[in-house]
């Protein structure tokens, strides 16, 4: 099983970046897909980004050209790169292993206007 811990959340205005960090345990890190998701209030939560071991990349339209995933296998870690953040980026933002379903515990964004 696999251990995910993120950081970086906070609170920011509109415009403004944040980075999140998910930093993994377990030597399945270099061979797997990296995630992450995100979870608004009263909202489903949805894949906002992916990234294989090869570092092909995957994101969400609504993301697209503003957010960046990146993972350093070395240092077992995946990160997200927020730019231009927007109110409605607001949410919990989950790291996931998909194929193990393995979960962060979350870190909440906070984009005011």
């Amino acid at each position: 099983q696999v251990q995910l811990v993120e950081s970086g959340g906070g609170l920011v205005q509109a415009g403004g970046s944040l980075r999140l960090s998910c930093a993994a345990s377990g030597s399945i890190f270099s061979i797997a897909p990296m995630a992450w998701y995100r979870q608004a209030p009263g909202k489903q939560r949805e894949l906002v980004a992916i990234i294989t071991r090869g570092g092909t990349t995957t994101y969400a339209d609504s993301v697209k050209g503003r957010f960046t995933i990146s993972r350093d296998n070395r240092e077992n870690t995946v990160y997200l790169q927020m730019n231009s953040l927007k109110p409605e980026d607001t949410a919990v933002y989950y790291c996931a292993v998909p194929n193990l379903g393995s979960w962060g515990q979350g870190t909440q964004v906070t984009v005011s206007s």
